[in-house]
């Protein structure tokens, strides 16, 4: 009997298929300039990238110029690498240069793919970021895909972590610059912490490719970049919370993990009152009270780590150091610490050195540092699932590419078991299966610890393997490159070796001779790469990144799931009826079945994994939108500043807005009190620039004389550094002044947006909605950091003198030495400010 889905489908098209049919029109076009292409001279290919650069500065339309771009690109590709694009890469480049998202299969060759956008938009001449996931992808990808970009006349750089400035900004100047999504992120905080336009490394952001978009936006989206500097040492308070919380008993709290939290019990409460008040540190008897707050925030970052942060899932600790591992990659996330307190308790917990807790400098969301972007677009094998979110969040949609062969890879139904006991033994049988035969086997697991435990289940069956997780993931290229090799056995974590091609027989650099052909080819005959799953992650986009890993290009390859109902996605979110429909299928101890009841239930405990974070990523974001707004005034007066010649203008209207302000205030002044609070303004802000008599005068005085005597003195202490100093540097004093006010503000104003944001949600107990809440305390914040800043500006503008020293420096603050006026300040010389101090003990500490 004839299917009427699929006879529907001969004349109703797909938005898929109408979308792959729009761009088969431009392809042709491409196809159509191969023949004239293939006869320029080598030497011939940078002059026609610049005849293709002036017609885009008489006609900015790009779209007109892409089938003679592509038509370079591959035709360069075939002659450098011996790889010529296919169909299906020209139509992924074209979709990429549309600003959307390519789902590309693994092994589609995505790498090149992004050439060709990457190529017609550098011709723009404002720079092109191509994202990748570490650090050795965007070396590698940048050194082979130069000799495509070389040959055609233009030239790529990479950002790696241990680049000084310099190098930074030699790489982000060239016309393609590969970089992490990490190491772009931080380079726009730290250029919106410098302090002048020769300092900064980025130069605006045009347009970027995000190869892996959704291990980018999507898994990383909930993790801030954040810069930090160094607070209060509270070692001793770490430690004394962690022994208090190691006194408790198992009904003294209650763990939530779903929502990865944990909360103390009425007994738990008693409980922690009643040490509390043994060490005497309790305030007025009771945990929750409001003098109480620091305390209550430290037991329960101590209770989270003690009983939710699990080492060898959540971290490991490598060099006396808690490392975070991130829960979806399995990589380590150098460099990052858990905030907010909870790296401490979790470095109290395991008995290693206690780091300073860091106070936030700057922050961002990925999602909104890729929204800063006036174009993007990203390529995955993995998109069509989280397709709601890209549209919503980012605005891109996506197109699923064919494959350039037919997919012939199996997947395998799943292998459900009672016990995850049971389940170990099927696998460690599958693995035995595979290995006797020589099939090569990748087992993908959830953890270092699980990766560990099938290990030392192979070690007692004496099969030679590999483990590769966050302890040894330095080599995780080279060894996921290997993965195809006959009697190869990997046991990873999760999703690593992304951005690597796995091919039959080793290495593609190895493929030489017959002996490897012989073995590429009795491998395809055992079946390919068999992918292994240990159990099901929490997202059906990570299952078929790990699935994804077999079978490119039209090559055999296995797949297969194996689950218990001890897994953690069925523990916390199966059906709780799950054991009894077990139970009627039949199921007996040491089987697995295979029924469509129970893969309907792991899909549907997925969809709600996948549910919560789209919604907890998104309120992450509602949240930033608010900061994001107010963080763009911030750096973009931080622009303008570092950026103009007129430094002075900004001075004078910040203080005619601070004189009105005070005025106002003045006006207000009726009673005593207030007339009171006036006079301490104005002190505050004249210093020692007016005697106590001339500060009285002032409160008494009309308006117009109050400003002008203001005014007058504030042009008189300019004037003083002008006939000293000259203009241009008495500019940049102004200028440096006026950026580090802005940064002390700011970074004040980051800590109390953050405390908010951890209060803010017990608003809803009110019947209030807390994001209504938090917007409106940000704002009134926000009208209040712009009134200070103007105020402390004016303040030490009014009160700056300029000395000459000639003798050893004195301790006489806000006195400029010419000295250090207009150089960059290394954090160890001393102050330009007079003072005596290191920079990074005085004006620098900002």
């Amino acid at each position: 009997m004839l299917n009427p889905l699929k006879i529907l489908s001969k004349f109703i098209k797909s938005h898929n298929q109408k979308q792959l049919d729009k761009l088969q029109v431009i392809l042709d076009k491409v196809n159509n300039l191969e023949n004239e292409i293939s006869k320029i001279n080598d030497t011939d290919f940078p002059k026609r990238t610049q005849k293709l650069k002036e017609s885009l500065a008489n006609d900015p339309n790009i779209d007109n110029i892409l089938p003679e771009a592509f038509a370079l690109v591959r035709e360069a590709s075939k002659r450098t690498r011996g790889e010529r694009h296919f169909d299906v890469q020209i139509m992924g480049g074209i979709v990429l240069h549309q600003s959307g998202i390519s789902e590309m299969r693994t092994g589609e060759g995505k790498t090149i793919t992004i050439v060709l956008a990457a190529y017609l938009n550098s011709l723009q001449r404002k720079g092109v970021h191509i994202v990748t996931v570490n650090d050795y992808l965007a070396k590698r990808d940048c050194s082979e895909m130069n000799k495509i970009y070389n040959f055609l006349g233009i030239n790529a750089g990479f950002i790696s972590n241990e680049q000084s400035d310099d190098e930074r900004k030699h790489n982000y100047s060239q016309d393609i610059t590969y970089a992490t999504n990490s190491e772009l992120g931080f380079d726009y905080l730290r250029d919106n912490m410098k302090f002048s336009k020769e300092d900064l490394v980025q130069r605006g952001h045009k347009f970027a490719i995000v190869d892996e978009i959704d291990s980018c936006l999507i898994d990383e989206a909930r993790t801030p970049l954040v810069i930090s500097g160094a607070a209060e040492d509270k070692t001793g308070q770490y430690l004394a919370i962690d022994k208090l919380i190691k006194r408790l008993v198992e009904q003294d709290y209650e763990i939530d993990e779903k929502d990865k939290n944990v909360f103390l019990t009425n007994s738990g409460i008693s409980n922690v009152e009643k040490i509390l008040n043994e060490a005497n540190i309790l305030k007025n008897n009771n945990f929750y009270d409001p003098a109480n707050l620091s305390l209550v925030h430290h037991v329960n970052q101590a209770l989270k780590a003690n009983h939710l942060y699990k080492k060898g899932k959540d971290y490991i600790i490598q060099d006396g150091l808690i490392k975070i591992i991130d829960e979806l990659t399995g990589r380590i996330l150098e460099g990052r610490r858990y905030g907010d307190g909870l790296h401490q308790a979790l470095e109290a917990k395991e008995k290693v050195d206690i780091q300073n807790e860091n106070q936030t400098l700057a922050s961002i969301t990925y999602q909104n540092y890729f929204k800063l972007y006036e174009k993007l677009s990203g390529c995955t094998g993995t998109a069509l699932t989280e397709a709601e979110e890209f549209l919503e969040i980012y605005n891109l949609s996506v197109t699923v590419i064919p494959t350039n062969k037919k997919m012939i890879r199996k997947d395998w139904n799943d292998q459900i078991f009672r016990t995850e006991k049971e389940k170990n033994i099927a696998i460690i049988k599958k693995i035995s299966e595979c290995y006797k035969i020589g099939q090569p086997t990748l087992v993908f697991t959830s953890s270092v610890n699980k990766s560990e435990q099938y290990s030392s289940l192979l070690n007692k069956e004496k099969i030679p393997h590999v483990v590769l997780n966050a302890k040894n993931h330095e080599k995780e290229a080279e060894i996921i490159a290997n993965a195809g090799k006959l009697n190869s056995v990997i046991i990873t974590t999760s999703i690593s070796g992304r951005g690597v091609d796995i091919q039959l027989g080793g290495k593609k650099e190895d493929l030489k001779g017959e002996k490897l052909l012989s073995e590429k080819n009795k491998i395809k005959s055992l079946g390919g790469l068999f992918v292994i799953g240990t159990e099901r992650m929490e997202s059906r986009r990570v299952d078929n990144q790990a699935r994804g890993r077999s079978g490119r290009q039209g090559d055999e390859g296995n797949s297969i799931f194996f689950v218990s109902l001890d897994d953690d996605l069925m523990r916390i979110f199966g059906s709780e009826s799950m054991n009894t429909m077990l139970e009627k299928l039949g199921l007996k101890d040491g089987e697995s079945i295979d029924h469509p009841w129970i893969n309907k239930a792991l899909e549907r405990a997925q969809q709600k994994v996948e549910a919560r974070n789209f919604d907890m990523r998104k309120t992450l974001l509602k949240f930033d939108n608010v900061l994001n707004d107010q963080r763009h005034v911030i750096f973009s007066q931080r622009n303008n500043i570092i950026n103009t010649n007129e430094i002075f203008n900004y001075s004078e209207t910040f203080l005619d807005e601070t004189i009105d302000q005070l005025i106002s205030e003045k006006n207000l002044s009726i009673n005593p009190k207030k007339s009171k609070d006036f006079i301490t303004r104005v002190k505050t802000l004249v210093g020692k620039s007016f005697n106590d008599e001339e500060i009285k005068n002032l409160s008494e005085v009309k308006n117009d004389e109050f400003k002008d005597k203001l005014k007058n003195k504030f042009l008189e202490k300019r004037s003083e550094r002008l006939k000293k100093l000259g203009d241009d540097q008495s500019k940049e004093i102004e200028k440096r002044i006026f950026l580090q006010t802005i940064d002390a503000n700011w970074k004040l104003h980051i800590q109390y947006l953050e405390q908010l944001r951890q209060v803010i949600g017990l608003r809803s107990y009110g019947q209030r909605d807390p994001l209504v809440e938090y917007k409106k305390e940000a704002f009134s914040l926000f009208e209040n950091l712009l009134s200070k800043l103007k105020f402390d500006l004016i303040t030490i503008l009014l009160n700056l003198t300029i000395i000459e020293r000639t003798e050893e420096p004195t301790q006489n603050k806000n006195k400029i030495n010419p000295k250090y006026v207009g150089k960059k300040m290394s954090r160890n010389e001393p102050c330009y400010c007079g003072s005596g101090k290191k920079y990074k003990h005085c004006c620098g500490r900002f």
